[in-house]
């Protein structure tokens, strides 16, 4: 359905505090969900602007061409584009991320992995009495590097990040984002699947963080159309139970592990048993739980690489 534009011209000027008005009605009215950070993504892409300047300057009226661009906006938000691909961008873990239908848009149940990972990192780092060399972290499936890029940019140990990703267009997100956020010395970046694209002589990790695809087969019609529709499949099935990669991920994790190493995996909430099943299957791995997310929701696998 498209939307009306605020276009024509009437006694009372498209303002700021208008758009936005105007924007949060109608996303309600389309079932869009958090409509009002909807409009204001949107008009602050419009305007060329952040999104507190949008409350530091309510009664600026927008042009002509700022309207019809954001009519535009509206119209791909309303036929379920997600707002983040309209606007070039998604934050996470408190940084703006360059999004494209590469690979998946970053979301806040992934900051609870980055929490833990920085927890355990500090923990080694502290450990250790900061004489060590960088801690080595591998984190497979990347996509948008947020993972990486958010323990690169985190204070209080050193570490050096191997990320890989199936996806060259994931990588070359993710090489933009580093670069973005000043870590892409930092970085490195290799294309293959899973743990092949290591190479056979590669050091062990001290950590290992992954988001691999896991939606079931069965799940797949229920996504919301705005994930259905324009996120990557590649990135988001991960089989009939939705453990193909996981189970993978987990599996082969020892072999790539120092003693004591951490692993951290994203499920879904309802994999939970499952994912401790496989976790206490493999040899080599210990005190595996499910951690939730802030919301609740079983969210991260986490097990140690057993110490002889």
């Amino acid at each position: 359905m498209d939307a009306p534009a605020p276009v024509r011209n009437t006694e009372e000027p498209w303002t700021t505090t208008r758009l936005l008005r105007w924007m949060h009605e109608h996303f309600e009215r389309q079932r869009i969900d958090a409509p009002r950070v909807c409009a204001e993504m949107l008009l602050a892409r419009a305007l060329g602007c952040d999104r507190m300047r949008l409350y530091m300057d309510p009664q600026r009226p927008a042009s002509a061409e700022e309207r019809a661009l954001l009519r535009d906006f509206v119209r791909r938000v309303v036929a379920h584009e997600p707002v983040q691909f309209v606007v070039g961008e998604a934050w996470f873990f408190g940084r703006p991320f360059r999004v494209s239908p590469a690979t998946l848009i970053p979301r806040p149940a992934t900051e609870r992995l980055v929490e833990e990972a920085i927890t355990h990192l500090r923990a080694v780092h502290g450990a250790s009495d900061g004489a060590s060399e960088p801690s080595r972290v591998l984190d497979l499936c990347t996509g948008t590097g947020c993972i990486a890029i958010s323990l690169l940019r985190t204070k209080g140990f050193s570490v050096a990040i191997t990320a890989s990703d199936f996806a060259p267009d994931a990588l070359d997100l993710a090489r933009e984002n580093a670069r973005r956020h000043g870590v892409e010395e930092r970085l490195t970046l290799l294309q293959g699947d899973l743990y092949a694209a290591l190479s056979p002589n590669h050091s062990k990790f001290h950590l290992i963080a992954s988001n691999p695809p896991y939606v079931a087969d069965s799940e797949w019609d229920d996504l919301e159309p705005n994930v259905r529709l324009h996120e990557p499949p590649l990135a988001l099935r991960g089989g009939a139970d939705g453990l193909d990669l996981v189970r993978r991920v987990v599996t082969e994790a020892p072999a790539y592990l120092e003693p004591g190493g951490l692993l951290l995996v994203e499920i879904g909430h309802a994999q939970r048993d499952a994912a401790l099943d496989i976790a206490a299957e493999t040899q080599g791995l210990t005190q595996a739980e499910v951690l939730p997310d802030h919301e609740g929701f079983n969210r991260v696998l986490r097990a140690r690489a057993a110490v002889s």
